[in-house]
């Protein structure tokens, strides 16, 4: 398998670890990365990286990363990356694992990507990422309304950097407080780099503007807690994850990264969960 990286932050830097600790390299890996972080990413390629694929590459811009004929590609960079690299890669055919799933909430940018995926075939793959349950609710709205309310938890390092930091004093809080309460399109434009749950869950379900969002800090969380009701003709679930804390980024849930790899692996197996 030849697989594309878009990223080298910490969740594609953990995935390329979990992949050279696997039980089979890559045929080829090709990292598209900043200019500044390709001395950086050849480094880790050649050393602890090294097994990950037979064969490495790196390139900065979305012609280098197509010209290196991947069967797969992983945005794990950001709002911008998806924007900036999304729309080509998916009229070229290529299937994108989008873990910056938030970008969906810019409308305009949802419809580039949709119509790009039509013209030239490839699938854009929104994996479950932190949260459990997103293909039973996938399956409800076939059926209809549904009715979808998410609480996000973190604690309030995670919240640090957002608009959370004018809502809450988060260096003095000694229990849960609720900052932001509105739709998903609402979080997923104010809190780009906390909120691709909530874009997830209304891209499975009732659509951004009709899933309800709350946004929490709690410095006694035992983790990054994702919490979501769904209620339709078909059922009413209700699930909870509290998922344990990525050691590179308070904002990102380890179970994260390994959902992106189940997406890799599954491109690879002969049977698919």
């Amino acid at each position: 398998m030849r697989l594309g990286v878009i990223g080298f932050g910490n969740i594609a830097r953990s995935l390329m670890a979990l992949l050279a600790e696997g039980p089979a390299p890559l045929a080829h890996l090709a990292v598209l990365c900043k200019p500044e972080q390709r001395d950086a990413l050849q480094n880790r390629l050649d050393t602890d990286l090294a097994d990950a694929a037979q064969s490495h590459a790196i390139v900065t811009d979305t012609a280098g990363l197509l010209a290196e004929r991947c069967d797969l590609i992983v945005e794990c960079a950001g709002h911008s990356a998806v924007r900036a690299h999304g729309p080509a890669l998916l009229e070229a055919g290529l299937d994108v694992v989008v873990v910056s799933v938030g970008a969906l909430a810019d409308q305009t940018l949802e419809d580039t990507l949709r119509a790009a995926a039509r013209k030239g075939g490839g699938r854009l793959i929104v994996p479950p990422g932190a949260v459990g349950g997103v293909d039973m609710l996938a399956a409800l709205g076939t059926a209809g309304a549904v009715d979808v309310r998410y609480r996000g938890t973190k604690r309030p390092a995670a919240w640090r950097g957002t608009p959370a930091e004018k809502a809450v004093d988060l260096d003095t809080l000694d229990g849960p407080s609720v900052f932001f309460s509105g739709t998903a399109r609402e979080a997923a434009a104010h809190y780009p780099k906390n909120a691709n749950v909530a874009a997830t869950l209304a891209l499975a379900g009732a659509g951004f503007e009709k899933t309800q969002v709350e946004l929490v800090a709690d410095p006694e969380t035992p983790g990054n807690v994702h919490q979501f009701e769904a209620v339709s003709p078909l059922a009413r679930i209700s699930v909870r994850i509290e998922n344990q804390v990525s050691g590179g980024n308070a904002r990102t849930s380890a179970a994260t990264i390994h959902s992106v790899l189940r997406e890799v692996r599954n491109r690879q197996a002969a049977v698919v969960l």
